[in-house]
């Protein structure tokens, strides 16, 4: 397992993170299941775990801090809140008043009196950079969280906050998490710029682009994927965005064959060796899925492999842009851009 620093903070992580959505009824993983993941993820010396408040409402955290019970000091752990919590209107966002009991009410599930880093999942823009970033400088100065972090920002937003922070004397955004594969680079042109700029540390998600890098999608083959299941449209072969992914994938193979890789230590191997990124994170549904992933701890690409992979997917471009979520709002509400 390589280590790494995270951003500035001082706190060595290692370049495989354990994501933990999948555990409970996202991913159907059990808790004796999610228990047994984290065991060897630990002992495979993976030390971060990533979760939020919002997957299975809950009950994610609740499973995490079951399997890390009795071994909390070991790990480097982190949450997210932001995203609805229920029907009540003021229970999600990044508000003080919500964020304070989001918190209280995550410490509870993961049964630890502190997280070490608390990530605003998604930006909100109906909520002010100080009001947010003035609750979690004083969350922090309480004890209750070590480093806070965003996810899924744009890169404006990123050099917003960094701003108001300088500007209003309050803690600032230690880390960004952002989505990033050979699928979809977009975050090359303009995010990671930016958090290499302030110093961020950077957790991908979906290294493995929701399954499509997992070697488990090919040409011919029936995609059966659990994310297929619940997200057909992104899998659907008469999407000239889909097609293009799968036949990017075709040509990845070939590459990772070569090289003697499997898809997965490719992916990887990829997200990892950019310069501005800390680590990927994982999110196996079983003990197997997990496995695989690890044997890409040590991965590291060559020059000629990294520069086949930008004569397929070249830098900065996302072969399925409409899957972005960090597109800003005016983009995608005519209200916003209608006079």
């Amino acid at each position: 397992m390589q280590y790494r620093t995270l951003g500035r903070t001082g706190v060595q992580v290692s370049s495989l993170v354990l994501g933990a959505m999948n555990f409970g009824r996202i991913g159907r993983t059990t808790q004796d299941e999610a228990t047994a993941i984290v065991d060897a993820a630990l002992e495979a010396g993976i030390n971060l775990i990533d979760t939020a408040d919002m997957y299975g409402n809950g009950e994610s955290e609740e499973m995490v801090g079951r399997a890390i019970a009795g071994r909390r000091e070991d790990i480097v752990l982190a949450t997210k809140a932001n995203m609805p919590m229920g029907d009540e209107r003021n229970h999600q966002g990044s508000s003080r008043r919500w964020l304070v009991t989001a918190l209280d009410d995550s410490l509870r599930r993961l049964g630890v009196d502190h997280v070490d880093l608390y990530q605003i999942h998604r930006w909100d823009p109906t909520t002010s950079d100080e009001e947010t970033l003035s609750a979690l400088t004083d969350l922090r100065r309480a004890g209750k969280i070590r480093y806070f972090g965003s996810s899924t920002f744009p890169a404006y937003r990123i050099v917003q906050a960094q701003w108001a922070a300088r500007e209003n004397h309050l803690g600032r955004y230690v880390t960004e998490q952002p989505s990033y594969s050979i699928l979809q680079r977009g975050i090359e042109a303009h995010v990671l710029p930016a958090t290499e700029q302030y110093g961020l540390g950077v957790l991908a998600w979906s290294p493995l682009a929701s399954g499509w890098l997992s070697g488990a999608i090919r040409e011919g083959r029936e995609i059966t994927t659990n994310r297929s299941a619940f997200m057909p449209q992104r899998f659907d072969l008469s999407v000239p965005a889909n097609r293009a992914r799968l036949d990017a994938v075709e040509r990845l193979a070939k590459i990772a064959d070569e090289a003697g890789l499997t898809m997965i230590q490719l992916a990887l191997g990829f997200v990892t060796a950019h310069p501005a990124v800390t680590s990927a994170i994982i999110g196996p549904r079983t003990l197997d899925h997990l496995r695989s992933q690890l044997a890409a701890a040590d991965t590291v690409l060559s020059p000629d492999v990294l520069d086949a992979v930008d004569e397929i997917v070249a830098p900065g471009v996302d072969l399925a842009p409409e899957e972005k979520i960090d597109t800003p709002p005016a983009l995608l509400d005519p209200s916003l851009r209608r006079r």
